[in-house]
């Protein structure tokens, strides 16, 4: 979708009702729901982390940025998610955490960010967070830096292609629980997205549209 095209469609959102836990429930793993029940207390003291969905354009095209994260001894381990990530305490709110850290991940400067609206948060059970995702754009081609010690690579996804609902699609995966389940997910560039970022992703589907 040419990118003016876009930003004259996408500000009407703000006035649009979020999808919520419904659109996010499309692309939920068969079994988040024991897990956040058996969650609940940890629930209580989550973390809290703030992730950016940013727009942008490239060749007068809208493209989002994803992030492949390195692999490491944790949960998230070689998986695709938005640039984000912890709450510090100098950060005034979420919204400023993902703003920051998407600055410190991917390059893209704080104030070049237009933020449009907080999307629905989302517990994460097997890292105890709590993430809060915000719908951005910036309006200038960003030259991405990636933060080498946490970014593998940088996935470029053409708007069109999160939209198109072939690009979901059943697929095994081997969970952070070391069982291997079939889980719903988008194939966006190759990537199999699933779990917390399919789940974000998919309201933001849903959210864009009602707009577009």
């Amino acid at each position: 979708m040419n990118f003016e095209t876009f930003i004259k469609s996408v500000s009407k959102i703000k006035n649009l009702n979020l999808p919520g836990e419904d659109s996010q429930f499309k692309l939920s793993p068969p079994f988040r729901g024991n897990l956040v029940n058996e969650n609940r207390e940890k629930m209580k003291h989550a973390k809290k982390a703030g992730v950016m969905a940013l727009f942008y354009p490239k060749h007068k095209d809208t493209f989002l940025i994803l992030i492949l994260r390195k692999t490491y001894k944790g949960v998230h381990s070689a998986q695709v998610g938005f640039p984000g990530g912890r709450f510090e305490e100098e950060d005034v709110n979420l919204q400023n955490t993902a703003l920051r850290e998407t600055y410190e991940e991917v390059g893209v400067e704080m104030d070049t960010v237009e933020v449009l609206k907080p999307m629905t948060s989302l517990y994460i059970p097997p890292s105890n967070f709590i993430v809060a995702p915000f719908l951005a754009v910036t309006n200038e081609t960003p030259s991405f830096i990636k933060q080498d010690d946490e970014v593998e690579d940088l996935i470029e996804v053409k708007l069109i292609d999160l939209l198109d609902d072939r690009n979901v699609s059943d697929v095994r995966v081997m969970t952070s629980y070391q069982v291997e389940l079939e889980v719903p997910a988008f194939i966006l560039n190759g990537h199999v997205v699933w779990g917390a970022t399919a789940m974000m992703l998919s309201e933001l589907k849903d959210l864009l549209k009602k707009a577009l």
